[in-house]
């Protein structure tokens, strides 16, 4: 074995013992370095670095049939990928502008089918093109070399060296005079680049503008459905009875903030009512409309006792007194159901008055403002 070190030292030559590390700086001052070519440096760092080059495959003619074909594949696939990355911008943000509104639905839409499989389609086909753009660029287009390389600390010459390296490469690619790949990849980049920062603007974008917490669908004519979307007449249930009803508005049945029930009291019941203060009027005859969310947790209050007149929350067993303006009177629950003002439009159909003049659903810190 060898200690000698083959490599340019400071004190020159290739067969004479010189320092591992640093002595290319002694040796090359920054004069020097300056003014070779880059090709010479190169040459240099290569030398320096212990670089043997064992086999070059050099890249085709510049000009031939062969490099024009290539640049025409390879320009094509770059140029297909950024149309996909456009046209999956077309498809997410043109919904509900020059596209048909995409929203799901219990029957669904052929848009709304369409709509995520399409996003899903055009990002992976925009980002397999830009795989299979590289591949081409790599294997028809660069200069293919078998090297090997021993590891050392860098210093002021390896970077002059490497820097001088990475513009060779750059070179070598042949980028600056193949204009159409050149392009092409700047279409890409556009495309691609904004394909994957879209998705981010609903991070950007408040999709709870206004009183979102405050505010449910129901409004002043709002009518009261049930989930087929039928409406409700006075005299459709019998006295006792509770049936859950949904606003009138596109997508009521699916709002989690919207389950109503709609009870109908019996004569023994309407005897011993007790509204809340300030909602003595917010019932229509025999029929009282209340909030489906727990006061405690936000689950479904549906478990109606027309013996006790309570309503049963299954999940922590909150009770709640219909005749004493849905009051809990068993459980962690702490608030009343929040009471929906209702009453009949011209056609004898339920409608809500309003909103409901209360927050529904569970406390949350800053409700008391709302």
């Amino acid at each position: 074995m060898s200690t000698r070190d083959t490599r340019p030292g400071s004190t020159g030559g290739d067969e004479t013992p010189g320092p591992l590390h640093g002595g290319p700086d002694d040796d090359y001052t920054p004069e020097q370095l300056a003014a070779m070519r880059r090709e010479e440096l190169d040459l240099l760092g290569a030398r320096y670095d212990g670089v043997e080059i064992l086999h070059v495959d050099p890249g085709p003619e510049p000009g031939s049939a062969m490099e024009r074909r290539a640049v025409r594949q390879v320009g094509l696939t770059f140029t297909l990928a950024g149309v996909s990355a456009f046209l999956f911008l077309v498809v997410y943000v043109g919904s509900g502008w020059f596209l048909p509104q995409w929203s799901w639905t219990e029957e669904g839409t052929v848009w709304s089918a369409l709509f995520t499989p399409m996003l899903g389609l055009f990002m992976g086909l925009s980002l397999v093109l830009v795989g299979a753009g590289l591949v081409l660029y790599t294997k028809k287009l660069l200069p293919h070399e078998t090297a090997v390389q021993d590891k050392h600390d860098g210093s002021h010459f390896d970077r002059v060296t490497t820097g001088a390296t990475l513009v060779g490469g750059y070179h070598n690619s042949g980028l600056p005079r193949r204009k159409l790949i050149t392009r092409s990849l700047g279409f890409m980049g556009a495309g691609v680049g904004v394909m994957l920062l879209a998705p981010l603007g609903g991070l950007i974008n408040n999709p709870s503008r206004g009183n979102t917490l405050g505010q449910t669908a129901w409004a002043e004519g709002v009518r009261l459905l049930r989930d087929d979307g039928s409406p409700v007449r006075p005299g459709d249930q019998e006295p006792g009875s509770l049936e859950t009803v949904f606003p009138a508005v596109p997508g009521g049945n699916r709002m989690t903030d919207a389950p109503t029930m709609l009870i109908r009291l019996r004569p023994e019941q309407i005897e011993s009512l007790r509204p809340r203060e300030g909602s003595e009027d917010y019932g229509y005859g025999d029929y009282v409309a209340y909030s489906k969310i727990c006061t405690h947790a936000g689950c479904p209050v549906s478990l109606y006792e027309q013996e006790t007149s309570r309503i049963l929350c299954p999940c922590h067993q909150s009770m709640f007194d219909v005749t004493q303006g849905a009051k809990p009177v068993f459980g962690p629950a702490t608030r009343s159901l929040p009471q929906l003002p209702i009453t009949v439009d011209d056609e004898g159909f339920f409608v809500a008055r309003s909103d409901y003049p209360e927050a529904v659903g569970p406390t949350y810190w800053n409700r008391e403002r709302i």
